[in-house]
């Protein structure tokens, strides 16, 4: 059991404490076996990136997968492995690449915009499959749809935590952001450094473990007609990503969708 696994035994989210980090194309390998018997069944795979400038204008570090059936977060390592994360077959002859772009693969972002245009531009993903956790929160409101949340602000308000799990998540934050906002100190180049620090390591494995508590939450208080809102969107938004026009940053990313704005809930 490596250092971050134990760590994780008195930190995580109860949600397993499994870490594997994916450095070589045997384990990479063995991840698209794993996350291709997934594909039949309900949202079970939560993904999220961390990067230098995540965008067509920068370049991807790591990936998390949360596979929530097995309970465990993989740790992708873009930054070593280059295109070889979704070249690399699994025994079917699938790869990473297949699953990302197989629509009947349920896949959970939380706002995919930024790591869609990344993916695409950098390795030409094409994702599919796609349900955007930032706009499934924004259709089971009851009140102004206009503006976004972020992710801090939906695991603040939404997330069926504990008063010790909160606890922990903050505590790992903060240290995890210490080590790469520029504004205290730190660098997004740290999340090259290889070794990874175990305490970055902890922060990229509680940002994906929380999402299927989110993903329940507002998959329960979501009706029909706005799950087909959601992916119909979900899908725009992976679409716009892969525009030559398309601007990765600015107040525009916070509004929601125009026609959702005052739209009621049905």
């Amino acid at each position: 059991m490596d250092v971050i696994t134990k760590k994780l035994e008195t930190t995580s989210l109860k949600l397993g404490p499994l870490v594997v980090w994916v450095d070589n194309e045997a384990t990479v390998s063995k991840l698209v076996d794993t996350l291709d018997g997934l594909k039949k069944g309900p949202a079970s795979i939560f993904i999220d990136l961390e990067g230098v400038n995540l965008s067509r204008h920068g370049t991807i570090s790591i990936m998390q997968i949360y596979d929530a059936v097995d309970k465990c977060v993989y740790l992708v390592d873009i930054h070593t492995l280059g295109a070889k994360c979704f070249s690399t077959p699994g025994k079917d002859h699938r790869t990473l690449k297949h699953v990302l772009e197989d629509e009947n693969t349920v896949k959970v972002f939380f706002d995919v915009r930024n790591d869609s245009d990344a993916l695409y531009a950098h390795f030409k993903i094409d994702l599919a499959g796609i349900h955007d956790l930032q706009l499934m929160e924004v259709a089971t409101r009851t009140y102004n749809r206009r503006l976004l949340n972020g992710l801090a602000k939906c695991i603040d308000r939404d997330a069926p935590l504990t008063e010790r799990e909160r606890e922990n998540m903050l505590d790992v934050k903060a240290k995890g952001r210490a080590l790469f906002l520029p504004e205290q100190g730190g660098s997004y180049e740290v999340f090259n450094q290889r070794p990874l620090p175990d305490s970055l390591k902890l922060y990229c494995v509680h940002d994906v473990q929380v999402l299927p508590r989110l993903y329940d939450y507002y998959d329960k208080k979501m009706s029909d007609a706005w799950r087909r809102k959601v992916l119909d969107v979900s899908v725009e938004r992976v679409s716009m990503s892969h525009r030559a026009d398309y601007v990765t940053s600015g107040r525009f990313m916070a509004f929601a969708p125009a026609s959702w704005v005052y739209g009621k809930e049905v």
